[in-house]
């Protein structure tokens, strides 16, 4: 057997010192109390938000038992969020809390600055090389199994068979995590959309889902009647935790405005509550204002209600 290159113990020597100073040997964790695969765990989970625990364990290259340990910690502290699936109810799609995020951006925020220390210490250009040869070297490092991706999303309009009670269960329960919606809201949710869904055939009107496979992740429509001639109401625009963060919410609204351009809506409105801050980014960021804001505890508990109208674009005739 011939000697190895000097360059792989080179290569090794640099990976060990680079796991001591990172941390991974014991002691605090990327400015946490957690251990390294927590830490891993809580980041991967906030960026593919509704992974599932066995997508994850393939993800860390974990044993199944020991992510099972892991996740059980995390749920317990408040920091991940286990849902049921809709198709399958012993697959749970994994989100982080309120409580998750604000950690998951102390992780991101220390490990930045430690980061941003390192390249300071370089000569200029030198960032470049550090973040080309680590880029190559995990890729060549990688198993061939890759981490199985989801199923992809489709955006389809149309009514789809059990559409309501799909779209009804993702308001009632994202309502209630956050705003503390109970019954009254889900009922009004469900019996508006069921009232809406029976005037889907004609032209004012449409709803689009957002679709993994058979399973509905999003929602939007245009109500052509309700606030009277020329105006459109854009309604049960949600997202579900489990596809959250990956722009389509931004395709849904898009598919929906163009519906209205091209109907010749004068004005599209739609309701909301504040605290709702990306939502409103989208809102504004399509040509959304805010035009009234005023209390309401119609919902079960007491919320700032929210209106805001987009005019028909200029260049439109």
């Amino acid at each position: 057997m011939s000697a190895p290159s000097p360059i792989i113990d080179h290569i090794r020597l640099a990976s060990r010192q680079l796991v001591r100073e990172l941390g991974f040997m014991g002691g605090p964790f990327a400015g946490t109390a957690l251990p390294p695969s927590a830490v891993h765990a809580l980041i991967e989970i906030e960026a593919s938000q509704g992974i599932t625990a066995q997508e994850l364990a393939v993800l860390l290259r974990l044993e199944k038992s020991s992510v099972s340990r892991m996740l059980r910690k995390l749920v317990s502290s408040g920091d991940v969020l286990e849902t049921p699936s809709k198709l399958d109810s012993r697959r749970k799609h994994l989100t982080v809390t309120a409580d998750g995020n604000r950690r998951v951006a102390a992780i991101h925020d220390f490990a930045r600055s430690q980061v941003a220390r390192a390249l300071d210490r370089l000569h200029p250009g030198d960032e470049q090389v550090v973040f080309d040869g680590l880029r190559l070297y995990a890729k060549a490092l990688a198993a061939e199994e890759q981490y199985p991706q989801p199923p992809q999303i489709k955006i389809v309009s149309g009514y789809r068979t059990g559409l309501i009670a799909s779209i009804t269960q993702m308001h009632a329960l994202y309502y209630a995590r956050t705003s503390g919606f109970g019954q009254q809201f889900e009922s009004v949710v469900a019996s508006g959309l069921a009232e809406f869904c029976n005037r889907l055939d004609r032209p004012v009107n449409a709803i689009w889902l957002a679709l993994r496979g058979a399973e509905v992740g999003g929602s939007i429509a245009i109500d052509g009647e309700d606030m009277g001639s020329g105006v459109a109401h854009l309604r049960w625009f949600i997202v579900d935790d489990s596809i959250r963060g990956g722009g389509i919410g931004k395709t849904l609204l898009a598919s929906a405005l163009s519906f209205v351009d091209e109907r010749g809506f004068s004005e599209t409105h739609l309701w909301t509550f504040s605290g709702l801050d990306a939502a409103r980014r989208l809102y504004e960021a399509s040509g959304f204002s805010i035009i009234e804001e005023r209390p309401g505890n119609q919902w079960g508990s007491k919320v700032m209600e929210q209106r805001f109208v987009r005019k028909r674009p200029a260049h439109e005739p």
